[in-house]
């Protein structure tokens, strides 16, 4: 298939997190969490202590106990996490009693409340949720046609603040209402944020933001509704809270109600995702507003080397702390930590590669063994470079899916409202693109009247009443676009489909929007071949002899399900040495761990230095230093190549701050001869590879 998984580890089926050396039996600590049902509970879960276990647990307890399972619901941040929550909880309760049971990420719980609360909040049903391209899509628009006051060139800026905003549980009013008070002048934001809240309305959307702060201002101000959802949750399980941020505090004290029935899992010490609005206060917090808050540690660490600990909790030692914690493992003491020096980034990438490759050939291993983890993505392009020049096959986390281009995107939403002209997403993705000069004005007035009308809003577009609100010429535009669209939809069910698809995008000039809208002729080129390859993959699913001939509906609700088929293949990269950022790490473990780039300004970011956020950095590495299992190799370069300017580096600062007992500087000494002999042997064995 030709699109891009989406991140997940090669290792997962072999290293899933807190598997490795896990007893049959709960220890003293994980057993008072699973028991502690009758006040609140916060749980600090040391890296690789068991707390996904203590979760899975504590729901079949309280099943046991007599709670029904529709009466409970688990909350975590990612789908591959509610899953694996899921299959274990399985594992501990038959079906029938299991049903009904509540597990999924905090914004699939928000977009259930509100598409079963729709008319408290006045919208319709069939809420459409707005991804990150269709929220810049719409502020672009809003800035184009009627703020003025805003500069296009800072749509991001504005973005990230509106984010900020909802983040932080502040409303549009909150917002303008203190905007001209600080040094900042954050009214333009402000005042787009209005506009853009009210445009979603219209449009009878929400974007991923509004998935939690809804909820929110829906139980704050809908007693009833609140306490609905209160007696159909009567026990709330949150996972990862330290990632939590105010508006999901919120949402977790509305839930959990004034008696505080939560246990609520976290470490502060992993808590790395302060820039996109994670809150660590809040686990401190949860003592002011719970007086009855019980706590309990789970420092026993089920994963890594004594001496990896040791190493980790003195780092961390350097945090201030609201509750102390200190991990520890009876899986052996370990080999002392290396630190690797290079004079440059290139020698870095070279050392590192022969270093996995050596240690794979003198251990017997396999590659999926192997971790190489780094502060930012443009690390990661030498050691590809190494990485394949030795014939070692890698994995990327994080790349970008096939379906995540906007042009996909743009293709995928015609043909969906093709087939399905109630498809209000897809309708307000292409209506304008290209553009068709639809301004925001006008289809706020089509979203407001279809909320009245409850239809959708093509089907708004042909009524006389939406007429009387438009100005001819606007009338006249939505019109043209659906009798195209229509005419469209007819040519397909009588013509050769694909034909007519490739017809269509000639029609309205898509290539040369393309080359409009790309900063380069060549970016414009690859996204067109990406339509293309698009249409002819969609073509061989229409023509496949398996199933015989489909539809173009068939063929586009398959591609709808391809997400599921992308969790299915979670599991399936093969032996590959995993590269990935240090914030993609979390949450996964691996025998052997390169954690590269240990220099000032790299970890920790200049970013961070320069705006005095250290402990978040440092928590960053702490992270990265729980990831090993076995053995852990730091790696730094006396000089690196930015910008096209090779400049000197300092080692970072965190290496000074680790225990020198414990660590072993391997570039300060000669190899002894022997080793000299063994990695020409493991080279000579990976060049007859090759040429094998």
């Amino acid at each position: 298939m030709f699109y891009t998984r989406p991140p997940s580890s090669p290792t997962d089926s072999k290293h899933p997190p807190e598997t490795a050396a896990m007893p049959a039996k709960l220890n003293p600590q994980q057993l008072a969490a699973v028991k502690t049902t009758d006040q609140p509970l916060l749980v600090l879960a040391g890296a690789g202590s068991g707390k996904t276990r203590v979760i899975t647990e504590k729901i079949a307890h309280l099943v046991r106990q007599g709670l029904p399972a529709r009466h409970i619901a688990a909350v975590t941040f990612t789908n591959k996490a509610a899953r694996e929550m899921k299959h274990r909880v399985g594992k501990l309760l038959d079906d029938s009693l299991s049903r009904g049971l509540r597990v999924s990420t905090f914004h699939a719980l928000g977009l259930d409340i509100l598409r079963a609360e729709h008319k408290a909040l006045g919208y319709k049903a069939g809420i459409t949720l707005f991804d990150e391209q269709d929220r810049l899509a719409l502020l672009r628009n809003l800035i184009s046609h009627s703020m003025a006051q805003c500069d296009i060139d800072q749509v991001d800026q504005y973005n990230a603040r509106i984010g900020q905003w909802k983040n932080a549980f502040i409303t549009p009013e909150q917002a303008l209402a203190t905007a001209d008070t600080g040094t900042d002048n954050l009214l333009p934001a402000a005042t787009l944020y209005e506009a853009f809240n009210r445009s979603l309305k219209a449009y009878n959307a929400v974007d991923f933001d509004d998935l939690i702060l809804l909820p929110v201002l829906l139980f704050q101000h809908h007693a009833e509704v609140r306490e609905k959802w209160q007696n159909r949750i009567r026990y709330l399980l949150v996972d990862e809270y330290q990632d939590t941020n105010l508006t999901q505090y919120q949402l977790v004290k509305w839930l959990a109600g004034p008696l505080g029935r939560f246990t609520v899992v976290g470490d502060d010490d992993q808590s790395i995702y302060a820039w996109r609005g994670a809150h660590p206060e809040n686990i401190s917090q949860l003592q002011n507003d719970y007086p009855r808050l019980q706590v309990i540690k789970l420092e026993q660490n089920y994963r890594s080397s004594g001496r990896i600990l040791k190493v980790a909790n003195q780092l961390i030692a350097n945090n201030p702390h609201s509750f102390e914690k200190k991990l520890w493992s009876t899986l052996g003491f370990g080999d002392p930590l290396r630190v690797l020096s290079h004079n440059n980034d290139q020698t870095e990438a070279r050392q590192v590669v022969a270093e996995i490759v050596h240690h794979r050939f003198r251990t017997g291993g396999n590659y999926g063994d192997y971790a190489i983890l780094y502060r930012g993505n443009h690390q990661s392009r030498l050691f590809e470079h190494e990485l394949r020049e030795n014939n070692v096959p890698y994995f990327i986390s994080g790349s970008t899916s096939f379906f995540a281009h906007g042009e996909v995107k743009d293709v995928l939403a015609y043909l969906r409202l093709l087939v399905n002209p109630g498809d209000d997403a897809a309708f307000l993705r292409i209506v304008n693109t290209p553009r068709r000069e639809i301004g925001p004005t006008t289809l706020e007035k089509l979203g407001a009247y279809a909320n009245e009308r409850q239809i959708s809003l093509f089907d708004a577009c042909s009524e006389f009443g939406l007429q009387q609100r438009l100005s001819d010429k606007s009338a006249e535009r939505l019109q043209q676009f659906c009798d195209g669209i229509l005419a469209t939809a007819r040519r397909i069910e009588q013509e050769d489909s694909f034909q007519v698809i490739r017809q269509l995008l000639e029609k309205i000039n898509y290539q040369q929007w393309l080359q409009e809208n790309s900063n380069t002729p060549a970016a414009a080129e690859r996204r067109m071949n990406n339509v293309y390859e698009l249409i002819d993959w969609l073509q061989r699913i229409a023509n496949s002899e398996n199933d015989g001939e489909k539809s173009l509906a068939d063929v586009i609700a398959k591609v709808m399900l391809l997400d599921i088929l992308d969790r299915q293949q979670d599991d399936e990269a093969g032996d590959q040495v995993s590269l990935m950022t240090l914030h993609a790490a979390k949450g996964l473990e691996f025998p052997h761990v390169f954690l590269i780039g240990m220099e000032e300004n790299l970890l920790p970011h200049q970013n961070s230095i320069e705006t005095g956020n250290i402990e978040e950095e440092r928590r960053l590495a702490y992270v990265g230093i729980t990831r090993a299992q076995q053995t852990l190799t730091f790696s730094y370069c006396t000089h690196r190549k930015r910008y096209g300017d090779i400049s000197a580096t300092e080692p970072s600062r965190f290496l000074a701050e680790l225990p020198e007992d414990d660590l072993e500087w391997a570039n300060r000494k000669q190899l002894p001869p022997e080793e000299i002999k063994q990695r020409g042997k493991a080279s000579l064995a990976q060049l007859k590879a090759m040429l094998g």
